[in-house]
């Protein structure tokens, strides 16, 4: 049965996963935000070509999406502790999440504004608009629901 240690217990244990889930994602979101953004204006197709930019962080994202989360743990004790001071809990297990959530996170938000219209890319520009001002003000904006989506998907793969 269910005693008050076992209760504490599982207490515990569940605030610790909702904290690593939430800490990773947003970590991963603040480092995969912009990198998905460079990734989707630099590709051949973006409003800023540029194939060495794209290149170096397309092989970034795929490197680091396909090493196990186990072996990426292990790789980064090191840097793990230089951040957090120690490489076991709560807090360390975040900083190995939010470097494996982040080209996953990248990657979708690439998708997401690769899916916004080209003709309203076009309209802003014949308007004058910034690269900037297209970013914050066209991209990011007609892909919201799309990126919204897609931090439900991360906090479940996170999770």
């Amino acid at each position: 049965m269910l005693n008050e240690q076992t209760i504490e217990m599982i207490r515990n244990g569940v605030l610790e996963t909702l904290y690593m889930t939430l800490a990773a994602t947003l970590g991963g979101y603040a480092v995969g935000l912009p990198f998905g953004i460079v990734l989707a204006i630099t590709d051949k197709d973006g409003i800023y070509p540029n194939r060495f930019i794209y290149r170096v962080l397309d092989v970034i994202a795929n490197v680091l999406r396909s090493i196990p989360f186990l072996i990426l743990l292990i790789l980064l004790i090191p840097f793990t502790r230089l951040v957090v001071g120690k490489s076991y809990g709560s807090s360390a297990t975040a900083v190995p999440l939010v470097i494996a959530a982040a080209p996953f996170i990248a990657r979708m938000i690439e998708s997401s504004i690769k899916e916004v219209d080209k003709g309203v890319i076009e309209a802003a520009r014949s308007m004058g608009a910034s690269t900037f001002t297209i970013i914050t003000r066209v991209l990011l904006v007609e892909a919201r629901t799309s990126i919204a989506l897609g931090v439900t998907i991360a906090l479940g793969t996170i999770l």
